[in-house]
């Protein structure tokens, strides 16, 4: 998982860079820098998201990554260092090949849950791709070949304190379905409800989302499960499934001392029956 962020407001741009390990553990890379102008390039300290006219996306990145053998201890490493299992070079050189056009949210949104979404950002693309390349351990090599995976682009403010309670799922079955399903639940239990459907090469707009069961642990912040009923905008009905993977909170705090926990993981998922579907499962939570 990779994000790049820019702030012009504070000449701000930041990234993070999440590896989860087929042994468990999970490494992470974090930066924050300071521009004094803001172009077209997509690159923060090691991280790099290079576009190109065909439409295909480069994601590479070359620096040292901080290990941890439990993945939901990564974000305490700053105060207690003895987490490290050790720090190991990195490096990635992905293509992405889109399968579809972008989806766009808000153009398919409720007035009402464009208002709600206001804090999350004003303008929504996803896009769906083929990626092929290569990641480096030291020296350990992992070939990726025509695996899955999807970006999106979010343009607007961003209040990652003052939304609350939200879910996102960006969930692959192979190149010819896809799902990414994504709700802001209000305290009063309002849903500003966004996503669409990827079938036979063709995006359809989700109409509804009711959460049927969420499961959490009992600290209320770790999910567990998901069970989530849709209507597409085509009126047909689907069922989704969803139980987490391996963990990794990230926290913010706003100036206020209000905390959020953002949960970072890929977890396993079933749609309609179909099963074997993988990839984000996404939460936010007020601690």
């Amino acid at each position: 998982m990779s994000r790049i962020g820019f702030k012009p407001n504070k000449n701000e741009a930041m990234t993070f860079f999440f590896l989860f390990l087929p042994d468990g553990s999970a490494a992470g890379y974090f930066q924050t820098i300071k521009l004094k102008e803001f172009t077209n390039r997509l690159k923060v300290k090691g991280m790099s998201h290079g576009w190109h006219f065909d439409k295909t996306w480069d994601y590479t990145f070359k620096g040292n990554m901080i290990f941890v053998k439990n993945s939901r201890n990564l974000p305490d490493v700053k105060v207690n260092p003895k987490l490290i299992q050790y720090v190991r070079p990195v490096e990635i050189n992905l293509k992405f090949n889109p399968l579809n056009e972008p989806y766009e949210y808000s153009k398919y949104m409720t007035p009402e849950s464009l208002e709600i979404g206001k804090k999350s950002g004003d303008k929504h693309w996803e896009q769906i791709g083929e990626v092929n390349g290569n990641l480096w351990l030291d020296n350990e090599k992992f070939s990726i070949k025509d695996c899955l995976g999807q970006r999106d682009h979010t343009y607007g403010v961003r209040d990652w304190t003052g939304v609350g309670n939200w879910f996102y799922y960006v969930i692959w079955f192979n190149k010819n379905l896809a799902i990414n399903p994504a709700a802001i639940i209000t305290d009063d239990g309002r849903l500003s409800t966004g996503g669409f459907l990827f079938k036979n090469g063709k995006n359809i707009p989700l109409k509804t989302i009711k959460i049927i069961d969420h499961q959490f642990e009992a600290d209320g912040i770790y999910p567990i499960s998901s069970i989530l009923e849709i209507v597409d905008n085509d009126g047909i009905l689907h069922s989704l499934k969803a139980e987490v993977g391996p963990i990794i909170p990230v926290p913010f705090t706003d100036d206020k001392g209000n905390q959020s926990i953002l949960i970072q993981s890929f977890g396993d998922f079933e749609l309609d029956g179909i099963k074997e579907g993988y990839g984000t499962f996404e939460t936010l939570r007020k601690k």
